[in-house]
């Protein structure tokens, strides 16, 4: 029996792709194995969303929640609601906070260990900005001294995006240092 599963596009409109279900093996094992992949993902999201969209009844915010599967992880967003914000907290804190018990409830759901990623009133995505772009101003500036620069600590997620921002620059490359919650960012010039 076919099941259908909603999906993402690259647009980031919804698509319908119909899976076929069988009980025998499949002769492209990877092609199957990427199709369920994709479908846990897109399972990921729909637990994720269901489990939002109760939070946001508990605490009456209005919020609209879209599902989407981007780099190998399922993204939802939040959206819409003038108390947003207060979801975010100072410095992204409680987005963070809930960003892990929706991976829980996720877990919990499906029994495997959750990617996935959550923003909040475009703050994630605001913030991506902020950080690639001193990423590269520090990378610029170390090229320019010729001496490292360490940044204040950061999240698992900001220190992602300057890592990728400084590795686009040519003669520098940056490391990690330190335990969590203190770990942080550090860029030396290539010697």
């Amino acid at each position: 029996m076919p099941e259908t599963v909603q999906e993402s596009g690259p647009d980031g409109v919804g698509t319908d792709a119909e899976e076929q279900l069988t009980d025998g093996g499949s002769q492209n094992g990877e092609a199957e194995h990427a199709s369920s992949g994709e479908d846990l993902l897109v399972r990921e999201g729909d637990v994720a969303g269901d489990y939002l969209e109760r939070l946001l009844d508990l605490v009456d915010y209005d919020g609209d929640i879209d599902l989407d599967v981007e780099a190998g992880r399922a993204v939802v967003s939040i959206d819409g609601g003038e108390d947003l914000e207060k979801l975010v907290g100072p410095r992204g804190n409680v987005l963070e906070a809930l960003q892990e018990l929706t991976r829980l409830a996720v877990q919990q759901e499906t029994g495997t260990r959750s990617r996935l990623m959550l923003d909040i009133a475009g703050w994630r995505a605001d913030r991506r900005e902020e950080l690639a772009d001193l990423g590269r101003a520090t990378a610029e500036r170390v090229l320019a001294d010729g001496e490292k620069i360490r940044l204040q600590p950061m999240t698992p997620f900001e220190r992602k995006v300057v890592h990728d921002a400084v590795a686009a620059v040519e003669g520098v490359h940056s490391e990690s240092e330190g335990e969590d919650p203190r770990r942080r960012v550090v860029v030396f010039p290539k010697s």
